[in-house]
């Protein structure tokens, strides 16, 4: 995780506000609106002090009577407003960003995500990204809002003495800026930790979801259950430190607050004793400043609390930033297939190589079968071959033309790839076919499944295609869910079927059924073939064995 300063991630953060600036500056002014409403509320109050002693005052009973009304409604009217403002940034702007994360998502796929926690991503993508509602409705206007607000309030106490104004200054600024500062850097990484933490426990949550009938299976529940809580005391424990924080944040602030307050009282009425400065000036100055620190206070509160956001935000920008390892190509001329081959390919996962100096040729039209024993990297050449990964070394061709210069999506349509594990969605069957291709006829997807020899049990469902997959498709058996992947190939209609181990799962009537499907389509269609089944490979017109093939050795 890439480790950027509080504000580098706020720099960043504001820069997304960029398409709602109109916006941002109307809930700044009405916010700064409101706030002087509410603090001359409390100073006319002192005006009326002084018209009750019989104080000449630039102002009569009847026009702050009237006025303090005025700035009541208004101040109810403007706080609502810009409340409504910032909020719809917030929420925009939230669902800009879920939108941009799933767009970067979708480009890291499937390649740098390969290993990332699902569980840890989905707190990112949910509570993480919830988290910075916080500084986009409650932080940069409340931060633009207390500086304007500062300048107003500094002059205008500073019209009576500039050393009050200058007073008024430094109070300001104690409050508003340099003990969240101190606050911040106490609290450290603690905002960061808290965030990996929730994330971890959310991941290993999932964990023990998906893996409850093992878990159940072999008793280990309590073992389960131990780590559990020992993960979950262990958030508690930092979320108490984060609490803490925030309580020192608060009673800090609060006595600094009552100390300038002090500060200025003394001060003003010092300057009275001098002469210069009449107890107008006391009494006005003094309720101005004591007043008048709700923006800066609201800025100081955020000390702590931004620390969680910042943690939030910083792992939202990771992903936002990542470089995928596979940039997609477009603006080239498509290509028609004609066969695919390797040369002299060599490719490794990080610092472990697993094809080495691999050259394999896959004529149009045939059915090339590939063995090998399990981490031989049979799979890892079909990915190749699909370019969820570039090769280190040597070349991967489609028609002759190395597969880094074609355009993806033209990659995409020439190739139907089969994984060995078919992840379903929470869906109709229909509907998790149709992915294969979103235009396809019901004639289409029956035929599809014939071919694959799922239909026959899809009809014997209550609904028929229409039946629902419950979630990761928990509903079917393995073979079912094989199968249904195999349908989706076919209707793909590639005219190159890459198919990861298509019958690991199916007993030898179904697997028959299969290979003759596959054997006919054979005849338009170019198959890789990758299995450990020897009966698979009887319809292969060709084998290779990845062992013989790759250089590399024994590899994982």
């Amino acid at each position: 995780m890439k480790k950027r300063s509080g504000f580098a991630v706020m720099a960043k953060l504001i820069g997304l506000v960029k398409p709602l600036t109109g916006y941002m500056i109307l809930a700044i002014f009405m916010g700064l609106l409101g706030h002087l409403c509410a603090s001359f509320i409390t100073i006319f109050g002192g005006y009326a002090v002084l018209e009750v002693l019989d104080i000449e005052t630039p102002l009569t009973m009847t026009v702050i009577f009237v006025s303090v009304i005025v700035f009541a409604v208004i101040r109810g009217l403007l706080r609502y407003a810009e409340q409504s403002c910032n909020h719809f940034i917030a929420f925009k702007l939230l669902a800009l960003i879920r939108d941009k994360v799933f767009g970067a998502l979708r480009k890291l796929c499937p390649a740098k995500l390969a290993g990332k926690d699902k569980g840890d991503l989905i707190s990112v993508i949910t509570s993480d990204i919830e988290l910075l509602e916080v500084f986009y409705a409650h932080t940069i206007s409340p931060a633009a809002i207390a500086f304007l607000f500062t300048i107003v309030m500094c002059v205008f106490i500073g019209h009576y003495h500039m050393d009050l104004g200058m007073l008024a200054f430094a109070a300001y600024l104690t409050v508003g800026v340099i003990i969240p500062v101190i606050i911040s850097r106490i609290s450290g990484d603690i905002g960061l930790k808290f965030r990996n933490q929730s994330g971890n426990l959310s991941a290993f949550v999932l964990d023990s979801l998906r893996g409850l009938p093992e878990i159940l299976q072999y008793g280990i529940g309590l073992k389960r259950l131990e780590e559990m809580n020992k993960m979950t005391d262990e958030l508690s424990d930092v979320e108490k430190k984060m609490k803490n924080t925030t309580g020192t944040n608060t009673a800090v602030t609060n006595t600094v607050i009552l100390f300038f307050d002090l500060a200025m009282l003394f001060t003003s009425a010092g300057l009275m004793q001098k002469g210069q400065l009449g107890f107008d000036g006391v009494l006005i100055t003094t309720i101005a400043l004591m007043s008048s620190f709700g923006p800066v206070v609201a800025l100081a509160n955020l000390g702590s609390t931004l620390q969680n956001t910042f943690a939030a935000g910083n792992r939202v920008l990771d992903i936002l930033e990542e470089i995928p390892v596979v940039e997609e190509i477009a603006g080239q001329e498509n290509v028609t297939f004609t066969g695919a081959k390797a040369e002299n390919v060599t490719f490794s996962y990080k610092e472990e190589v697993i094809l080495k100096d691999v050259s394999l040729e896959i004529p149009k039209g045939k059915v090339v079968g590939i063995v090998g024993k399990s981490g031989s990297g049979k799979s890892t050449l079909l990915k190749l071959l699909m370019r969820f990964w570039n090769v280190q070394k040597g070349n991967v061709k489609i028609s002759d033309k190395d597969i880094e210069s074609i355009n993806t999506t033209n990659l995409r349509d020439m190739e139907s790839f089969m994984t060995q594990e078919t992840h379903l969605f929470h869906d109709s069957i229909k509907n998790n076919l149709r992915i294969a291709k979103l235009d396809a006829t019901d004639e289409e997807i029956v035929e599809a499944c014939k071919k694959a020899s799922i239909h026959d049990f899809i009809m014997t469902l209550p609904n028929g295609y229409d039946s629902a997959v419950g979630e990761l498709g928990d509903t079917l058996s393995g073979g079912e869910r094989q199968r249904i992947g195999l349908a989706r190939a076919f209707l793909h209609d590639a005219p190159f079927i890459l198919l990861d181990e298509p019958t690991s799962n199916l007993d030898s009537l179904n697997e028959g059924v299969i290979l003759k499907s596959l054997k006919e389509a054979g005849e338009d269609k170019t198959v890789v073939l990758v299995s450990h089944r020897q009966s698979t490979m009887r319809i292969a017109d060709m084998v290779h064995s990845i062992d013989e093939l790759n250089s590399a050795g024994r590899v994982s």
